[in-house]
């Protein structure tokens, strides 16, 4: 069975970049009838918390993702240790003991004579005694892998043949002095163990999957299949930022956005197909073909967002939005009749609020055109209103006073309203009712 993970740090809170990799992912396993894996990469201690642990669980499932297992890396310690020990009797793991600052004036110098800044593995000819003499000094050492030197090669989901060489890159460091590790070792021992057959991420991981392949093969486990992805981007090209906030998750809900909106922009955008608004996550997997993504970059406009949000707004059926309506205090008597006439002006379902205080009021009416006001207030037809009751109406206070077109709506629809644009009156006048509307025809506030 194909299974996907998605593997976030609990460091911050998800933006709109990393929904991407995530929605790939639990697309894929839904197009192939496979699982998905949640698992928190959350072995950098200082950062990880559990607020951000929980914010990653609520923006995935706001999003529709509702993972099939769940995992934390911070729980597997002891599988991470038992896979350094393997590669430290295979030769493949090796103490270094240079610091940064010795590190650093070695590239330069490497730089300087035009070699490439790469690791010379000036560790390996370390003896015993070295070893003990500079831990006598109080230094504790990190470890390095030994890479193979020669080119590693995949057939990517995204990229078609790739490849990275090998012989061009620095030994890794693994583990930190501190003894913590970094990212590469426990992803790799996590998708061995779990058994991860297919990881799907940003292209920024394609060197990464160079050294990877090498250590999966180095445990003697399986070699999951890789897909490289590409990034999403801001309209100028900026990167996004966990740390910073660029669209967050959390914010986008927030804000009124609909999830499905959220979902065909991050999915959509960069790929052959044309970024439209996709209710259903089973329509959105039909269409991901990971091998038509762009391998330009994603760039996208926040403001398209916008317009994708609207189109689902006003596509959606009353019964799945009466709850929401109801949320907003508008009542249950009127929230259909409410939710038509509204609905066509409406980019988000939170502004359903304004337009009900527009309704029920109060609010300050603006009169202008006196004699268009006075023949309104005149002829305002007895109750109950109706769907025609707007168009007698006018077609009246228009023989009366000759005033058409703008001249004759807008002052009724700045009366009744207080404003100078809004949804059709027609469906408006009978939420509003005639007791409210001949007071702000009399220029009150109601």
């Amino acid at each position: 069975m194909t299974l996907v993970r998605f593997a976030p740090s609990p460091t911050g809170y998800l933006h709109i970049g990393n929904a991407r990799p995530a929605l790939l992912n639990a697309l894929f396993a839904r197009k192939t009838g496979g699982q998905f894996l949640l698992r928190l990469d959350d072995t950098d201690a200082e950062r990880s918390t559990e607020t951000f642990a929980e914010a990653i669980r609520e923006d995935l499932a706001w999003l529709g993702i509702e993972p099939d297992l769940f995992a934390r890396q911070s729980e597997r310690k002891a599988q991470h240790d038992a896979a350094a020990d393997r590669l430290r009797a295979a030769g493949r793991l090796y103490p270094c003991y240079e610091t940064q600052e010795e590190l650093e004036r070695r590239r330069k110098r490497q730089l300087g004579r035009g070699q490439p800044p790469i690791y010379d593995r000036a560790a390996l000819q370390l003896t015993a005694e070295d070893r003990a003499a500079l831990e006598a000094e109080g230094r504790r050492p990190h470890w390095r892998f030994l890479l193979d030197a020669r080119t590693v090669t995949w057939d990517d989901l995204v990229r078609g043949p790739a490849h990275v060489d090998c012989a061009s890159l620095s030994d890794p460091v693994l583990i930190r002095a501190d003894g913590s590790y970094l990212y590469t070792l426990p992803s790799v021992v996590d998708d061995a163990e779990l058994g991860i057959t297919h990881v799907i991420r940003g292209e920024d991981h394609v060197t990464n999957t160079g050294v990877q392949v090498q250590i999966f093969e180095a445990l003697g486990a399986a070699v999951p299949v890789f897909g490289h992805h590409n990034l999403l981007t801001t309209a100028d090209g900026e990167g996004l930022s966990k740390r910073l906030g660029h669209l967050s998750l959390r914010g986008l809900r927030e804000a009124g956005y609909e999830p499905a909106a959220v979902r065909s922009l991050a999915v959509l955008t960069g790929s052959a197909e044309s970024v439209r608004a996709v209710p259903d996550l089973d329509t959105l997997a039909s269409l991901v073909d990971l091998g038509e993504i762009s391998r330009a970059p994603a760039r996208f406009d926040p403001t398209e967002l916008d317009g994708l949000n609207a189109r689902l707004v006003h596509a959606m059926p009353y019964a799945e939005v009466a709850p929401r309506l109801a949320d907003l205090g508008i009542p249950p008597e009127t929230a259909e009749a409410f939710w038509m006439a509204v609905q066509p002006n409406l980019g988000r379902v939170s502004e359903a609020r304004d337009w009900w205080q527009v309704v029920a009021g109060p609010i300050n009416p603006v009169i202008t055109e006196e004699a268009v006001i006075a023949a309104a207030r005149e002829i305002l037809p007895p109750e109950p209103f109706g769907p025609e009751t707007w168009k007698a109406w006018t077609t009246e206070i228009r023989s009366r006073t000759g005033a058409k077109g703008r001249g004759l709506f807008m002052p009724l629809r700045l009366a009744l309203t207080g404003l100078e644009h809004g949804p059709d009156l027609a469906g408006l006048l009978p939420l509003i009712g005639r007791d409210r509307a001949a007071r702000r025809l009399a220029g009150e506030a109601a």
